[in-house]
């Protein structure tokens, strides 16, 4: 049976009010996007609306990042400051998932995603968030990762350590309680 991908109208209001809250207090990562127009796109995508809701559940506190004229398209990223804390202990994807012998974790990060209806951060979208705030100071979180790296049975994450952004490599059947994935949501 299908999930229905859609929030009752209490949530939407209860969520819309939260995003709302975080879109008035950080400026900063949208300057020149008016709230208005944000909501009303929201309010017309409730399957983004619920993604929004699943990142927002799972600790990735979403909020506006950019606005492409071009496609008319309002883009969220996770801003919680360490990597949400209901994604973390996962591994890259569900290939590295059935490979782990023992102690497998729950989920996947690809998988997870999907589930959600949104995608990992590239590494230029990682990049991108951190001129926006200091984040994964003491977590990290995975980033897509290239095919031909994934099919040698790695997989990229990044983390910032000494004011700087770092990007690394893991087998991606490797998983750690300060590590999950920083989403991408365009509405």
């Amino acid at each position: 049976m299908a999930l229905k991908k859609e929030l009752q109208l209490t949530q939407q209001g209860e969520l819309l009010q939260t995003l709302k809250t975080r879109f008035e207090k950080n400026m900063n990562r949208h300057k020149g996007i008016a709230w208005a127009k944000v909501q009303a796109k929201l309010e017309a995508n409730p399957e983004k609306l619920w993604s929004l809701n699943e990142m927002e559940e799972t600790g990735g506190e979403p909020d506006v990042v950019g606005y492409d004229a071009e496609t008319d398209t309002y883009t969220f990223y996770d801003c919680a400051a360490e990597s949400p804390k209901g994604r973390r202990s996962l591994c890259y994807d569900h290939q590295a998932l059935e490979e782990r012998k023992e102690h497998k974790p729950e989920n996947s990060a690809v998988q997870m995603a999907a589930d959600m209806g949104i995608e990992l951060l590239t590494e230029a979208q990682y990049r991108e968030l951190q001129q926006l705030g200091k984040f994964d100071l003491k977590t990290s979180s995975w980033v897509q990762t290239p095919a031909a790296i994934r099919k040698l049975g790695g997989a990229l994450f990044c983390d910032r350590r000494y004011d700087t952004v770092f990007l690394y490599h893991n087998g991606a059947q490797s998983y750690y309680a300060a590590r999950a994935f920083r989403g991408a949501l365009k509405v």
